[in-house]
């Protein structure tokens, strides 16, 4: 019984009833101009229906009254946007026409319902029922326990009606195939673009309080107020250069029509580099080639895949003597960072978000990324093209020309 009566107890139950006595206010009016030739407002109606705006129209409407979700609500199953194709304009025309005859159908009934409830009590009590409505012979007392039933169908009419048409609307004004490509091309842009953040937000941010942690700990063992003054004033530049970061990252968030900009390169290596070496770590660290002719999202992609790599060092094997090579070599650009490898340190490395991150930043950008034991050391090697791709057949590692020194 109260899956039956459950439906009366929904707003919008009322507002699907609403939504059908609007639809049938343009037919009302034209009882003003001409009770005859119904043909005529019909025919008008399906040509109005062909106005890309009017299915925008209808949309917001359909949304508002008939799904209960609000007119901005996306999720709702309707589409609230002009028509774009020729099959969106026929498909608003033949909506506007069955909602007017759903509309007129409900209007009808929702008149003559209640008007013969009335009846059936006056006929009951021996009084002239009203002649517009079903006309009943007087006298009969029993008339009046059948008084409830058309109110009874009245509600059904209005439940039923209801849902038709928002079956009807979810088929007629629901997006195209074309909408639903765009939605999900611009759903899987936001995911990629929260993946992205969510990179930055990890190695900025994981590299900073890696960072800061390493210099606490050796400031606490090493008892000396210098090297005390040194960790602090590390741990304040990695803070303040993740301050930086976290605050970029935040503008596109607030911005999102905005692109990033302004994001560390790997012309900034010298920071990282600089950081680690405050930690106390021992840094070997070598650039081959041209960082200025490095693509900006390459060299952005490479800044950071370095950064999580010196991360980790520091993380699992502590401040180690580490090798960084970063090398321009033709069409590629090739990174390496390299330290000495304990077994319980691999053990540690075996997995996490920030080699799944390195090797993620790779793949976007049409390269690889290795990482794990090789030749008694950790190493992290990841191979961007500057342009793309590299073709199936030049895999082959060009010969890199004499390198100069960082820092």
């Amino acid at each position: 019984m109260s899956a039956v009566l459950r439906p009366l107890a929904r707003s919008v139950t009322y507002t699907r009833w609403l939504h059908l006595f609007i639809g049938v206010i343009y037919i009302g009016m034209w009882f003003f101009i001409d009770e005859g030739n119904l043909h005529i407002p019909l025919a008008l109606l399906a040509l109005v229906g062909l106005i890309p705006g009017v299915r925008l129209v209808e949309g917001l409407q359909a949304r508002l009254l008939l799904t209960g979700h609000g007119f901005k609500d996306p999720e709702s199953g309707i589409a609230a946007a002009p028509s774009v194709t020729w099959g969106d304009r026929w498909r608003t025309a033949l909506w506007l026409e069955i909602r007017l005859v759903l509309g007129f159908a409900t209007s009808f009934l929702t008149v003559q319902l209640p008007g013969l409830s009335v009846n059936l009590v006056v006929a009951a009590t021996g009084g002239e029922p009203y002649k517009d409505v079903l006309w009943l012979p007087g006298g009969q007392w029993w008339y009046a326990l059948l008084a409830p039933l058309p109110i009874v169908v009245l509600l059904a009419v209005v439940v039923g009606a209801g849902a038709l048409t928002t079956a009807v609307a979810l088929r007629l004004l629901g997006p195209s195939a074309q909408e639903r490509l765009a939605a999900l091309e611009e759903r899987t842009e936001q995911l990629l673009e929260r993946n992205r953040i969510a990179r930055e937000l990890h190695d900025s941010i994981g590299h900073a309080l890696t960072v800061a942690v390493v210099q606490a700990g050796a400031a606490r063992t090493a008892k000396s107020p210098e090297f005390t003054d040194r960790a602090l004033a590390a741990i304040e530049e990695t803070g303040r250069a993740a301050l930086e970061d976290l605050e970029r990252v935040l503008r596109v968030l607030r911005e999102s029509e905005q692109p990033a900009s302004g994001r560390p390169t790997l012309a900034d290596a010298d920071r990282l580099l600089e950081s680690a070496r405050a930690s106390g770590a021992e840094i070997d660290a070598e650039v081959t080639g041209p960082l200025t002719l490095v693509p900006g999202p390459v060299s952005r992609e490479g800044y950071r895949i370095v950064q999580e790599a010196l991360t980790n060092v520091l993380r699992h094997a502590g401040p180690v003597p580490t090798r960084v090579r970063i090398a321009v070599a033709g069409e590629r650009l090739d990174l390496e960072v390299s330290n000495p490898l304990s077994a319980d340190a691999a053990a540690a490395r075996g997995g996490g978000s920030g080699l799944r991150g390195m090797r993620e930043r790779a793949a976007l950008l049409g390269g690889e990324a290795v990482t794990g034991p090789y030749e008694g050391r950790w190493r992290v090697r990841v191979e961007l093209p500057l342009a793309g791709p590299p073709p199936a057949g030049r895999r082959s590692r060009p010969r890199a020309p004499a390198g100069h020194r960082l820092g």
